[in-house]
């Protein structure tokens, strides 16, 4: 990896110099192919008052370069600033390439065919459901099953073969349909 330290109307003292060092080491840990990194640190006015600039330029094999501008009061703070942004978008680029698996053609096929399959068999399956309405009971009976479970409602046949449906209401009462 080729480092490229620059300053512009700022001169890079050893200090500067290894904070940037050391910052652009801890990206190589995504191994991400950097080819070169580029820094401009440089100091602006606005406003009457200076900011410190840092521009990373990070060259990258077979994608596209990331560009990270970052002004601030200190320059130290900006470039640890820079650094983080930089991390984030290598982070980024890195999960991207590790977690999209390409698959050919015929595993997409045959991933589909087994879908087409699966859904078949299920649509073809009949679940047998036993229901508890086998013999009459009291309306009593089933309130007094419903407030010991914690069932909302319960389906009963009643003394006339009618199905009936017991049910708690919101207001705490009971209604029967």
């Amino acid at each position: 990896m080729n480092v490229s330290l620059t300053g512009r109307q700022l001169e890079l003292t050893d200090a500067i110099k290894a904070h940037m060092t050391t910052s652009i080491d801890t990206l190589s840990k995504y191994n991400m192919d950097i080819i070169s990194v580029n820094v401009v640190a440089s100091t602006q006015t606005k406003k009457g008052k200076e900011h410190s600039v840092v521009e990373f330029v990070i060259n990258l094999a077979h994608k596209n370069s990331v560009i990270i501008k970052q002004s601030d009061m200190d320059l130290y703070t900006a470039i640890d600033l820079a650094i983080g942004r930089a991390q984030k978008a290598l982070r980024r680029m890195h999960d991207k390439d590790t977690n999209h698996h390409k698959i050919g053609l015929n595993e997409a096929k045959a991933e589909v065919v087994d879908v087409k399959e699966a859904s078949e068999a299920q649509e073809d399956e009949i679940v047998p459901v036993e229901l508890d309405l086998y013999k009459p009971r009291e309306v009593e009976d089933v309130l007094n099953d419903l407030k010991e479970s914690g069932k909302m409602f319960e389906i009963f046949l009643d003394n006339e073969d009618k199905t009936r449906v017991l049910y708690k209401r919101n207001d705490g009462r009971f209604g029967l349909y």
